[in-house]
């Protein structure tokens, strides 16, 4: 198999615009056209995993975070990265990192924690603004609703658990095509009135190109008039964090146990217990200290994340608990996740996780 094929199916789940800025998600080492014998997934992408992939004869190695996040200058070895990049190369291993972008989405890494605490009405903490346009077009009624289908097939029209929507009026559209003109109804040098559709539909960003394929592909009018404007909305199924819902409500100690059973955690840092009994939950699998006020905002009894800096527990204010499992903690069954996603794809690749534990930080009990 091609390792286009393993990558673009994980960008059609976690498009690479759904990735924060700073991130570096993607291909980082291979050729698209290189055939893929067998993937490994890890969390992390360190030198023991590639020996891993060269035992076990997986040339590709697909991880959450990536192994390059800045630029390389020099590829001489000096560190840890430099050593990994050389030795993927050397030994003809594709590196593939699928990070902000699989925590973004509403079925990735948040939704994965969700599952493991038992949460329900689970939905994005911090929905994302700026991936979404909607596209405006005028189409005689008798062609309106094969170009409509199109446009539909090539990703428009999808609002949350909904497909295929579209806003539909009636009017009219006058044209008058020149002596170069082909017309698809009407003459050339003369006004021409077309009882017409208005077609709205929204679409994400990373589709455009295909939906503009089929609105010109399946058109019938030699100039096509369209709109695209960029909507403020925030995308209500892409963001950072999730909220949700315990079954019922718990004890704030019988909770805290509750995480640090389910998410395997050895330690768990949090704020002062305030009493309140814990039920409604925000999560942010990794660095989520960026999602406190959120997380106070959506009106939750705790907050589970990681990388809180000491001063920034005061900012609880009693208003919940933060419960800081560690890093690695929130995301170490993103392997697992990664695994099911590709082997519901495709059932007879040969793909495994990786034995080894990548986690920096060591505890003392």
């Amino acid at each position: 198999m091609k390792l286009a094929e393993i990558t673009n199916y994980l960008e059609s789940i976690a498009p690479l615009n759904y990735q924060e800025d700073y991130d570096n998600s993607g291909l980082i080492v291979g050729d698209p056209n290189m055939e893929v014998h067998g993937a490994l997934v890890a969390l992390d992408c360190l030198e023991k995993i590639v020996d891993e992939a060269i035992s076990t004869g997986c040339n590709l190695i697909i991880t959450h975070h990536p192994i390059v996040f800045k630029g390389l200058k020099k590829l001489n070895g000096k560190n840890y990265v430099e050593r990994v990049v050389l030795k993927a190369i050397r030994n003809n291993i594709a590196l593939y990192a699928i990070h902000t972008n699989l925590d973004s989405i509403h079925t990735g890494v948040n939704a994965m924690i969700c599952a493991r605490l038992g949460l329900t009405g689970t939905k994005v903490l911090s929905p994302k603004a700026g991936l979404l346009k909607k596209l405006v077009t005028y189409c005689p009624q008798a062609q309106a609703e094969q170009l409509r289908s199109a446009l539909f097939y090539a990703g428009a029209g999808n609002i949350g658990n909904y497909s295929e929507c579209s806003f539909n009026a009636d009017g009219f559209g006058t044209f008058k095509g020149n002596e170069d003109a082909d017309p698809f109804v009407g003459e050339r040098g003369v006004r021409h009135r077309e009882a017409e559709v208005r077609i709205e539909m929204v679409y994400p960003t990373q589709s455009e190109r295909k939906i503009l394929v089929a609105l010109f592909e399946n058109h019938p009018y030699e100039e096509v008039a369209y709109d695209i404007y960029k909507l403020e909305n925030k995308h209500q199924l892409v963001g950072s964090g999730m909220v949700g819902w315990l079954e019922y409500d718990m004890d704030a100690y019988d909770f805290l146990h509750l995480v640090k059973d389910r998410m395997q955690a050895k330690v768990v840092r949090h704020t002062e217990v305030i009493g309140k009994r814990i039920k409604k939950v925000a999560v942010c699998g990794g660095s989520g200290s960026f999602l406190l006020k959120e997380a106070i905002a959506a009106g939750a009894d705790a907050f589970i994340t990681a990388d809180f800096k000491y001063h920034e527990f005061f900012d609880a204010e009693e208003k919940l608990i933060i419960a800081d499992i560690g890093h690695f903690e929130t995301e170490q069954f993103t392997s697992n996740l990664l695994l099911e996603i590709i082997q519901k794809k495709f059932t007879n690749f040969a793909i495994r996780l990786t034995e080894q534990n990548t986690n920096p930080i060591n505890y003392l009990f």
